[in-house]
């Protein structure tokens, strides 16, 4: 197997200092999530469990579980099974949610007790986007090809 290209042993302990900062890419769209959700007051959207209880098993913030939806609905994962299961092995969902990893139970219960706000909150999302867009439009800039350039005048 010389003339092959070799992975690493699997059993060879590394001594790795890199972190999950330096798998994401700063244009990547994950960060945009991160940010956005963060900027958003919660508790006036309407989103429950904002203040931790006091006795119990500590849950996971709202805000977490949010990013992890809008992350699922950006790339078209449905099912509470899977996205739980991308929590556990995607390295731009293991950035976004801090190395959190919900069970599917979670998620599904958070999208339960929250479905009319995420409806909303979703469909606002879209009138950003496309507001976004014409923005960019009217700005003189196109997309091409999933870049965007500047028009020719």
């Amino acid at each position: 197997m010389k003339r092959f290209i070799e992975g690493e042993d699997r059993n060879q302990s590394t001594l790795s200092l890199e972190c999950l900062e330096d798998y994401i890419a700063e244009d990547n769209p994950v960060r945009v999530i991160d940010v956005f959700v963060d900027e958003l007051d919660l508790g006036q959207l309407g989103f429950g469990r904002i203040e931790p209880k006091v006795t119990g098993r500590p849950a996971y913030h709202p805000s977490i579980l949010l990013k992890l939806y809008i992350y699922a609905y950006l790339n078209r994962v449905q099912s509470s099974r899977r996205i739980e299961r991308e929590a556990q092995r995607n390295v731009e969902l293991m950035w976004l949610t801090e190395r959190l990893s919900p069970d599917h139970k979670t998620i599904s219960d958070f999208r339960k007790d929250n479905s009319t706000r995420i409806f909303s909150f979703l469909h606002s999302l879209g009138r950003v986007k496309t507001y976004c867009h014409d923005c960019l439009m009217d700005s003189g800039m196109r997309r091409n090809d999933g870049n965007l350039a500047e028009l020719s005048q």
